[in-house]
């Protein structure tokens, strides 16, 4: 959890303080509910894991089912953010509110994105069925990804699109630069 403060200081501005961090961003109260939730899922445990993610959901306004697997994750805001049971996120990845790592079949199989590395992934978005968001993608706010992303893309829009590839380490929080993106290639479905 330490590191997760330590990234979160680092990704937040508004972050002074690391007891203001533990006590007040939902976010990092999910997680460490889901830690706990996860760990009993893992080993079989019946109802409890349920019920610790239900209660995580009631406080925090997110809802993470304890089979997904997440790394070091910063959830910004949080309200809203729905990760579903075979889920996968990586190490510094960032979700924004209202952001859903969503199933697209019934079967009891995996269903929901993996997301990797340093991926940051804008307010609203849904990511939908089992498909892989590559390292260091930025994916616009409201933008419905429905299909694999290469790694170091911008995606925006509804079904979400690639209009820049290339990204380097560190850009992926320019989330500014996603207008000027869509502007330079044409393309209208992120205004």
């Amino acid at each position: 959890m330490w590191t997760l403060i330590q990234m979160m200081r680092k990704y937040d501005p508004a972050a002074k303080h690391v007891l203001e961090i533990v006590l007040f961003y939902p976010g990092i109260k999910a997680i460490f509910f889901h830690r706990i939730a996860h760990f009993l899922f893992s080993n079989n445990v019946p109802l409890l894991p349920r019920a610790i993610s239900e209660l995580s959901r009631f406080i925090t306004g997110i809802d993470i089912h304890p089979g997904a697997k997440l790394g070091h994750v910063i959830i910004d805001h949080g309200m809203g953010v729905v990760i579903g049971e075979t889920a996968i996120v990586g190490d510094g990845v960032i979700l924004y509110q209202g952001v859903s790592l969503g199933g697209t079949s019934l079967e009891a199989k995996k269903r929901h994105p993996t997301i990797e590395d340093r991926v940051v992934i804008g307010a609203g978005a849904k990511v939908l069925g089992n498909i892989t968001i590559g390292a260091g993608t930025r994916i616009g706010a409201n933008s419905v990804v429905v299909g694999s992303v290469p790694p170091n893309s911008t995606v925006v829009g509804i079904p979400g699109k690639i209009i820049k590839r290339g990204i380097r380490e560190g850009e992926e929080l320019n989330h500014e630069r996603i207008e000027a993106d869509a502007k330079t290639t044409g393309d209208s479905s992120s205004s």
